[in-house]
């Protein structure tokens, strides 16, 4: 069960990586500095980045939750 866990951690880890880097910069971080603050914006926000939102925070609890597994597994 905890290998099971482990592998899930990292493949979640790798894709909250991922998903993370595909956001749009908002401006007044690092994207700036690298030319981010460039583009252009359309106004409002796609159905696409609405979804890359909802797969980040849908990955996210799903890392949080092995996260908390593999903990209370160790603990006992």
């Amino acid at each position: 069960m905890e290998l099971i866990l482990t592998v899930f951690l990292l493949l979640t880890s790798g894709l909250m990586i991922l998903l993370v880097l595909l956001h749009k910069g908002r401006g007044g971080g690092l994207s700036d500095m690298f030319g981010g603050g460039v583009s252009s914006s359309l106004g409002g926000s796609s159905v696409a980045e609405r979804n890359l939102d909802r797969f980040t925070i849908g990955t996210g609890v799903i890392w949080f939750a092995c996260v908390i597994a593999l903990g209370l597994l160790k603990a006992y």
